[in-house]
């Protein structure tokens, strides 16, 4: 897997990376730093009755994400990030600190997207397609390999639906929306 891992990578950098392209993917890949648009989009939906049922799933899955990607399974794995292979090449943006496994960027991203997208279909097709971008742009800044990407959205999606499932059984036993 490593190996596919390397290729796509370079691939990426031989291929798609362009002066054009670059500031693009930098506002994408920004906005999902530390979950910050995604928290920003959460709140908004919180301070709604309507939409707030979705507020609360994004920011459990949220949450749950950071906990079990970032606290957990990154110190657990370790796995260093594709830059550190090619010292060479100049990295674009900042360079970010901790593991590669699973990418925090895309994994906060999908329990976002998917979060949405349970409730309201349209806009969360819309959502899952930035999240995908933004778990792109992390390959693109050689910052992720795409099994990191992979995995943190996987990890997104399931703390997603466990959190709707958290949300359905409070609200089953006599608890009011949070």
């Amino acid at each position: 897997m490593q190996q596919i891992d390397v290729r796509i990578i370079e691939w990426i950098r031989e291929t798609l990376v362009a002066d054009w392209l670059t500031p693009l993917m930098k506002g994408i890949t920004f906005f999902g730093e530390y979950g910050a648009g995604w928290i920003l989009i959460a709140l908004l939906l919180l301070c709604f009755k309507k939409t707030r049922r979705v507020g609360q799933t994004m920011g459990i899955a949220m949450l749950a994400a950071f906990l079990l990607g970032e606290v957990f399974l990154k110190n657990v794995i370790q796995r260093p990030r594709p830059f550190t292979l090619w010292p060479e090449i100049p990295l674009l943006i900042p360079e970010p600190s901790g593991y590669s496994c699973p990418s925090g960027h895309t994994a906060s991203s999908f329990a976002a997207a998917c979060s949405i997208f349970l409730y309201h279909k349209k806009w969360g097709a819309a959502a899952l397609v930035l999240a995908g971008l933004i778990g792109f742009s992390r390959m693109y800044f050689s910052v992720h390999y795409l099994s990191d990407v992979l995995l943190g959205a996987a990890l997104g999606v399931a703390m997603a639906f466990m959190a709707r499932q958290i949300l359905i059984r409070f609200r089953r036993r006599g608890g009011k929306d949070l």
